[in-house]
């Protein structure tokens, strides 16, 4: 396995980063990753492909630092005061990344499947930003929303995102607006109905 590039470098280093990080992800969008080619990444991000060969080694390399990149956004789950609330939101966002054209996150999932250094990294960014969102259960928690004994938060957000992934990515189906809302409210209720009892195995 290709080692992993340095999380934060800086000055031209940073910059080249940024663009061949910026190149990936339109490369991966617009042609899959059958199409992810090191020198079309060179060629869009304007770097010689020796710089990209010496830094990334190989297509597996670039995938890695684009998701590793994706994990450095200061990104912050929603806090709207209310569990269903939160959930909505969050749907809305996993909603748009999927059907907006080119959609980065499915070229990327199908990536992963074609490479084991993807795989791994982005496993490891789903486990952080489930990580993330357990405050969306902790502060529902402490509002008196749902049960505050052994509520699985991991358990509970998966069911609540699921619908979005079945529907967009494995039916190919019309996004339908109202499922956020719908997906949300439906693992709420099962939420308070104590579904979401008992202790999430570790898997990462």
């Amino acid at each position: 396995m290709a080692p992993r590039p340095d999380r934060r470098p800086g000055g031209r280093t940073a910059r080249i980063r940024a663009q061949v990080v910026d190149a990936v992800r339109a490369e991966l969008a617009e042609n899959g990753y059958q199409g992810l080619t090191m020198e079309g990444v060179a060629a869009r991000a304007g770097v010689h492909r020796t710089t990209v060969y010496r830094r990334w080694r190989d297509v597996g390399g670039l995938l890695v630092d684009v998701i590793d990149a994706a994990g450095e956004i200061d990104w912050q789950p929603p806090d709207t005061g209310s569990l269903r609330g939160d959930l909505t939101a969050l749907n809305q966002e996993i909603l748009e990344s999927l059907v907006v054209h080119p959609s980065f996150a499915v070229a990327l999932m199908a990536a992963s499947f074609h490479s084991e250094q993807a795989a791994q990294a982005q496993t490891q960014l789903w486990a952080d930003r489930y990580a993330q969102c357990e405050i969306l259960v902790e502060r529902a928690i402490g509002r008196g929303e749902i049960p505050a004994q052994h509520t699985d938060a991991w358990s509970l957000l998966m069911v609540a995102t699921a619908p979005l992934y079945h529907q967009v990515v494995l039916l190919r189906a019309d996004p339908d607006p109202r499922l956020p809302e719908r997906a949300a409210a439906a693992a709420v209720l099962a939420a308070v109905a104590g579904a979401f009892s008992g202790h999430r195995e570790e898997s990462v």
